[in-house]
């Protein structure tokens, strides 16, 4: 009988282990954005807990972004999916009206406290046709998370309603809120609850990084304050005006832009305009992008002292992960410092 006894217990024991091997683990949380600058902000928040994916890859553009096959399966199998806005991935529009209602998808643009700036126009700045000035009320209903519940998802759309209403009296907006690091932190805030919601028990962790990130954050700012100093008060061109953000924050000002976007090839008459202009508006450096030809910037620079340069507002030719952002920003100060340094 005790030997009986001893094997009863073992089986127990064995059948137990063996149940405790086959409890499945928590699942990991599957979080997609869109572009390498919020995908280094997603990725320091979830330090140590998980790793997001990134759907624009290498020096792709989000303004002309084509899903793959691959891209919609990570969509539709995300936990949550970061975005700017609809005008700076205009491939998102229509996306997630038709994600499942499991994948919650988050507006970075409409994160509590980020005041979104209106495109600029004037003789000197290309105008602008975006989208975003002809969409509908319907082009929004999905924007602000498919998992709330039905009280939550009706006060977060009441949230935003009066944004996209302000929106649409003033014109379009300008997307490249991340260029400006107290933005950044606006919305590192809104990733860290978000994921918070999506994950509670990380939650500790989520608002551990995310104060350690805002604190890098303002460290940068500071640095690159100082560093570009000096270049305050020297008028540039940009190719695509897409650093009013930038320029708001640290004391800086284009005078003018060429061309609405990378993708759009601006024509030969803007061309000339803009040669025309850059005497009179005494504009020390003309700055293109890593997708723009060598010989766009020459022939707008040709003829005058303008000098050239380049910069990159959305890290195409960066690594993507969580140093990009700071990677981006630091970037940018010294592409801006190298042209107009020496500039008088």
């Amino acid at each position: 009988m005790r030997q009986m006894s001893k094997l009863r217990i073992g089986a127990a024991m064995l059948t137990a282990g063996l149940t405790i091997v086959a409890s499945p683990a928590l699942a990991e949380l599957k979080v997609t954005a869109t572009i390498k600058p919020i995908h280094a902000l997603v990725a320091q928040v979830m330090e140590g807990v998980g790793t997001p994916s990134l759907l624009v890859q290498g020096a792709a553009s989000p303004h002309t972004y084509a899903l793959k096959p691959s891209d919609a399966k990570t969509l539709n199998n995300a936990d949550v999916v970061f975005r700017v806005s609809d005008t700076v991935e205009p491939f998102t529009r229509k996306i997630v009206e038709a994600l499942p209602k499991s994948v919650r998808t988050v507006t970075l643009a409409g994160s509590p406290g980020i005041e979104l700036l209106n495109v600029r126009t004037g003789d000197t700045f290309e105008a602008h046709d975006h989208a975003h000035e002809g969409e509908s009320d319907h082009d929004h209903k999905g924007d602000h998370g498919h998992d709330h519940d039905d009280h939550d998802h009706a006060a977060e759309k009441h949230e935003h309603a009066d944004d996209h209403a302000h929106d649409h009296e003033s014109g379009a907006r300008d997307g490249h809120v991340w260029l400006d690091p107290q933005n950044a932190r606006k919305m590192i805030a809104e990733i860290a609850r978000v994921l918070s919601e999506a994950s509670p028990a990380d939650a500790e962790k989520f608002k551990a990084n995310a104060d350690r990130a805002t604190a890098a954050l303002d460290a940068l700012e500071t640095e690159i304050a100082r560093d570009i100093a000096p270049l305050k008060g020297k008028p540039y061109v940009v190719f695509h005006d897409a650093y009013q953000y930038f320029e708001r924050r640290f004391g800086l000002e284009a005078v003018g832009s060429i061309t609405v976007s990378p993708e759009a090839q601006p024509s030969a008459k803007r061309l000339t305009e803009i040669r025309k202009k850059l005497s009179s508006l005494s504009a020390a450096c003309v700055f293109a992008e890593p997708q723009f030809k060598p010989k766009l910037v020459a022939a707008v620079t040709e003829g005058t002292k303008a000098r050239s340069g380049t910069l990159d507002p959305e890290g195409a030719l960066i690594e993507p992960g969580p140093a990009a952002y700071n990677t981006l920003m630091r970037n940018l100060a010294t592409g801006l410092k190298a042209c107009l340094a020496d500039a008088s």
